[in-house]
C-alpha cells in the first residue's frame, strides 16, 4: 500500500511539474519584450483557470439561447425548465468524467518521458491512449462529426439573426457572406489565443439573454396567448434533445484544458460554467415563452417575435459576433485534426496553418446552405451526435478505464468527494447511459428526425429563405 501511494504521488507531481514547466517556458518566450508581453498575456496568451471558465460558459451557450423559447412551446414551462436543470448537472458530470481521462492520460504519457510542447492533445487521442484504436475510431467519427454540424448551426445562425436587420438579401446569401468571415477562423492557432474572445463572446450572449428577458416582459403578453405545450410527443422530444443540446458544449473540453497551465484544476470548472449560464437560459426562454407563448411553434429564432428596435439591433449584432467566436470554439478541434492527418499540426507558421485549414471550412459552408433548418437542426445533431459524444462514451470509457481493481488504485484521479466509492462513480455512469440512450437519442433521435424530415418536406433543401415572412407553407410540427 505505501509503495502504490508512492507511485501515485509520482505521477502526479510529475504532470504538476510538467504543465508548471510549460508555463515557465512560455513566460520566458515572451519575456523579451516586457511591453509587448504585457498586451500579448492580456489580449491573446491565456490559460488560467479563468479563462478556461471564460472559455467553457462562453461556448456552452451562444445561438441555442435563441431556440429555447422555441423548444419550451414545444414541451412546456415546467418542463423546459427541469430539464435545463437536469442536463446542465448532468453535462457537468460527463464533463468532470472527460478531465479525469484527460489527465489519466497525460499523466501516463509523461510518466513515459512524453512531451507535448507542439502537440495539442484530443479527445480521441486520451481514447487511443487509454482503451485502443477501435475507441479513438469511435471518438474521432462521433467527435468531427457533432463539430462539423455545430459549425454549421453557428453559420446557419448568422444567416437567421442579420436578417432581422437587413431583409434585403435572402438568408443563403448571408450563408455565403458569412461562412467567408467564418473562415478567417482559420489565423487563430489554438485555445490559448481565445482569452479576450472568450470575455467578449461571453459578455454579448449576457447582454442578448438579458434583453430578451426585459424586452419580453415589456412587451407583455400578447393578446391572446396561449401555452398548450406539450401536445404532442414528437414536440416534446424535439424540445427536450435541443436543450440536451445545449449543454453538450463540452466535446472541447480537452482542447481547453490542454490550453490551460494547470488542467488538473479543471474539473469544478464546466460546473460553475453551467451555473451561470442557467442565470442566462432560464429567465430568457421562460420570459419570451410567457410573452409569445405557442406563436413560438412557428418561429423557431426568438428575434422574430420581438418589436424591432434599436436594442434589439444592439442583440443580433452581439450575438453576430459571438456566434463568429463560437465557429471558430467548434471549428479549431477540426483545425488540428486536419492539421495532424496531412502533418502541419507543428508547423509555427500561423500562415502557413491557416492555409492548411482552409478546406475544412468547405464542406461547413455547403452543408449549411443545404439545412439552413435554423433550430429543428440543434434538436436532430442534440439526439444523433451529442448524446454518444459527450454523455455515453465518455460514461462508457470511464468505466471501461478503471475496470480492473489495480487501474483503480493507481487512478491519477480518486473519485470526487460527493461520490466517494467506485461502485456509486459506476451507478452514476451506467444511468447516464441508459438515460440518455433511451430518452435522448432512442425517443429523441425519432423526434427530432421526424421533425427534421417535415422541414425538408416542407421548405426543400437549399432552401432559400427560411422561415422568412410572409410565407404560408411555414407549417412545422
Amino acid at each position: 500500500m505505501p509503495g502504490e501511494k508512492q507511485a501515485e504521488g509520482a505521477i502526479v507531481q510529475s504532470f504538476n511539474e510538467s504543465t508548471e514547466n510549460e508555463e515557465k517556458e512560455v513566460e520566458l518566450e515572451e519575456k523579451g519584450d516586457h511591453s509587448i508581453f504585457s498586451v500579448k498575456s492580456l489580449l491573446w496568451h491565456g490559460g488560467s483557470v479563468y479563462d478556461a471558465w471564460f472559455s467553457c460558459a462562453s461556448n456552452q451557450v451562444a445561438q441555442v439561447l435563441l431556440t429555447l423559447p422555441y423548444s419550451f412551446s414545444q414541451m412546456g414551462m415546467l418542463s423546459g425548465i427541469i430539464l435545463q436543470i437536469f442536463y446542465g448537472v448532468l453535462g457537468s458530470w460527463t464533463a468532470y468524467l472527460i478531465s479525469v481521462l484527460y489527465i489519466e492520460y497525460r499523466s501516463r504519457k509523461e510518466k513515459e518521458n512524453f512531451s507535448f510542447k507542439n502537440h495539442v492533445i484530443q479527445w480521441f487521442e486520451v481514447l487511443d491512449g487509454l482503451l485502443g484504436p477501435y475507441w479513438k475510431a469511435i471518438g474521432l467519427a462521433f467527435n468531427c462529426t457533432f463539430l462539423l454540424f455545430g459549425s454549421v448551426i453557428q453559420l446557419i445562425a448568422c444567416a437567421s439573426n442579420i436578417y432581422y436587420i437587413n431583409d434585403k438579401l435572402d438568408k443563403r446569401t448571408w450563408t455565403y457572406i458569412f461562412g467567408a468571415c467564418c473562415a478567417t477562423t482559420v489565423f487563430i492557432p489554438s485555445f490559448h489565443n481565445y482569452r479576450i474572445w472568450s470575455f467578449l463572446g461571453l459578455a454579448m450572449t449576457t447582454y442578448t439573454a438579458w434583453y430578451l428577458t426585459i424586452a419580453s416582459l415589456v412587451h407583455g403578453q400578447t393578446e391572446g396567448v396561449t401555452h398548450q405545450g406539450p401536445t404532442k410527443l414528437v414536440l416534446y422530444f424535439t424540445g427536450a434533445t435541443n436543450i440536451l443540446y445545449t449543454f453538450g458544449g463540452h466535446a472541447v473540453t480537452v482542447e481547453i484544458m490542454h490550453a490551460m497551465w494547470k488542467p488538473q484544476k479543471f474539473k469544478s470548472i464546466y460546473l460553475l460554467a453551467t451555473l451561470y449560464v442557467f442565470t442566462l437560459t432560464i429567465p430568457s426562454a421562460t420570459s419570451v415563452y410567457w410573452a409569445f407563448g405557442d406563436q413560438l411553434l412557428d418561429h423557431s429564432n426568438a428575434f422574430s417575435l420581438l418589436p424591432h428596435s434599436a436594442w434589439r439591433d444592439a442583440a443580433v449584432i452581439l450575438m453576430l459576433i459571438h456566434q463568429f467566436i463560437t465557429f471558430g470554439f467548434a471549428c479549431t478541434p477540426l483545425y488540428f485534426v486536419w492539421e495532424k492527418v496531412v502533418g502541419m499540426h507543428d508547423t509555427k507558421s500561423i500562415c502557413l496553418r491557416a492555409v492548411c485549414r482552409l478546406p475544412v471550412v468547405i464542406p461547413i459552408w455547403f452543408l449549411a446552405i443545404i439545412f439552413p433548418f435554423f433550430g429543428p437542426i440543434n434538436s436532430a445533431v442534440g439526439s444523433l451526435l451529442v448524446s454518444f459524444t459527450v454523455y455515453i462514451i465518455p460514461a462508457l470509457a470511464h468505466m471501461f478505464t478503471y475496470k480492473s481493481a489495480s487501474a483503480r488504485k493507481n487512478a491519477a484521479e480518486k473519485p470526487p468527494f460527493f461520490l466517494p466509492s467506485w461502485t456509486a462513480v459506476y451507478a452514476l455512469n451506467t444511468f447516464t447511459i441508459i438515460w440518455v440512450l433511451v430518452i435522448s437519442f432512442g425517443l429523441g433521435g425519432w423526434a427530432s428526425m421526424a421533425n427534421f424530415i417535415k422541414q425538408v418536406d416542407t421548405f426543400g433543401l437549399f432552401a432559400k429563405c427560411y422561415q422568412c415572412p410572409p410565407s404560408p407553407s411555414s407549417v412545422h410540427y
